[in-house]
């Protein structure tokens, strides 16, 4: 009779992301604990990526060089399996990479904002690359062959990608991420210097040591359906799921840190998230200038939206916000009865100007902007201003006026 099997050691997986945290933090200052619980668990999900259909994107972000993003990408590296660090690649070589039989890359793109900085331009196919590789069902489809004998061929895209830049990422790159705002160590944050041919070693034995761990949880995690934190749905739930269940996985206090991660990151990534420029000017629209009025004339809700504090509209590409900008802005949006929100004409005693009605907007502020500051969201219908014929454009003006200290003469309206 043949000796059974020997099954494998058990491993703690909690104890295991303990010690992966700890290495984190010997050379990496994040910005918050929510950080380490996010980097470490994207570290382990690397592992395990088979298991989703999902995998997110993290990005170390900041608005100066010397914040430690490139340190963070030298630490996972150490990590995470098959991982291949660049700072410049073509689409195509990273589609012929991923589908090379060794197994899945981890991708760490460093320096990624000489690719999609405000200098560089757009690149579109490396931006298709890294929208499509979040998903499991996505890649590109190019023809491969010589002269006329061509024939079409499907590049997969799906690995895991983390990335590293100053600024700011395009909003489809941007919600398909964690996102990590780093930021420069203060005097008294320090970290030990990291020395790749003693430390690497390391961080090599912590990757060995998870790969084995997904091994033994790998069939439990890819049957895994994680609860979500209240709150947190749609693409920020995409992003996370995978990172919820390594959590679930590992046990102990990792999924009790994880919600609470996951929440912090995804409203603040929300708060700081630039590119969403719609939803900033719907939100301006309805809370700062329109106030409950039921129209207004263009020229009035520019002189408004330039008069705003820490707003984006007086340095769009360099440029105000003008006409032009605003309805292009405003028309990917629809009125309550499904068309485009356009400027109208309003009648006054002196002319006619152009101008945007409440009425047009009423459903984009309900279905996109946040809920106004002190409400509930029992409050969402008084919220969102409730077009009547007693409203008159000539009070919101005059209030306007008032805001932004213009000596602009209020409109009359003929009803």
């Amino acid at each position: 009779m043949s000796d059974p099997k020997p099954q494998a050691a058990p491993v703690d997986g909690a104890a295991l992301l303990d010690e992966v945290e700890a290495f984190h933090r010997r050379f990496n200052v994040f910005p918050s604990e929510a950080a380490y619980v996010a980097v470490t668990l994207w570290d382990a999900h690397a592992h395990l990526i088979e298991c989703f259909e999902i995998t997110p994107r993290i990005a170390f972000l900041s608005p100066e060089p010397g914040s430690g993003k490139s340190r963070a990408l030298e630490i996972i590296e150490t990590l995470t399996p098959r991982s291949v660090t660049t700072v410049s690649a073509s689409a195509n070589a990273l589609y012929r990479l991923v589908g090379m039989p060794e197994g899945l890359p981890t991708v760490l793109f460093d320096e990624v904002d000489t690719i999609f900085g405000p200098k560089a331009g757009t690149d579109e196919a490396l931006r298709g690359f890294l929208n499509a590789g979040y998903r499991r069902t996505s890649g590109a489809v190019r023809c491969v062959g010589e002269g006329s004998n061509q024939n079409a061929q499907v590049f997969p895209s799906y690995c895991a990608v983390a990335m590293a830049g100053l600024g700011s990422l395009p909003d489809t790159v941007l919600s398909r991420s964690v996102i990590i705002r780093m930021r420069k160590r203060a005097p008294n944050e320090t970290v030990e210097p990291y020395r790749q041919r003693r430390d690497q070693k390391v961080g090599n034995v912590l990757r060995d040591r998870l790969a084995k761990w997904a091994d033994i949880v790998r069939d439990r995690v890819a049957d895994a359906w994680p609860e979500m934190p209240d709150g947190v749905t749609d693409r920020p739930a995409d992003v996370w799921e995978a990172l919820l269940a390594v959590a679930d996985a590992a046990g102990g206090r990792w999924p009790e840190r994880a919600r609470a991660a996951c929440l912090e990151l995804v409203h603040s990534g929300q708060d700081n998230d630039e590119a969403s420029f719609g939803v900033r000017l719907l939100t301006d629209l309805r809370d700062k200038v329109f106030c409950g009025a039921d129209r207004m004339p263009t020229a009035v809700i520019l002189e408004c939206l330039l008069a705003l504090d820490d707003s984006p509209w007086a340095d769009l590409d360099d440029k105000p916000i003008n006409s032009r900008t605003l309805a292009r802005l405003l028309g990917q949006y629809v009125t309550p009865g499904n068309k485009p929100i356009k400027p109208r004409g309003i009648r006054t005693p002196s002319g006619f100007p152009k101008g945007y009605y409440a009425e047009d907007l009423t459903d984009a502020w309900m279905r996109y902007c946040p809920l106004p500051p002190q409400e509930s969201a029992t409050s969402a219908t008084s919220a969102t201003p409730q077009v009547s014929g007693g409203e008159r454009v000539a009070d919101a003006l005059s209030a306007s006026a008032t805001r932004t200290g213009s000596n602009a003469t209020p409109l009359t309206v003929i009803r």
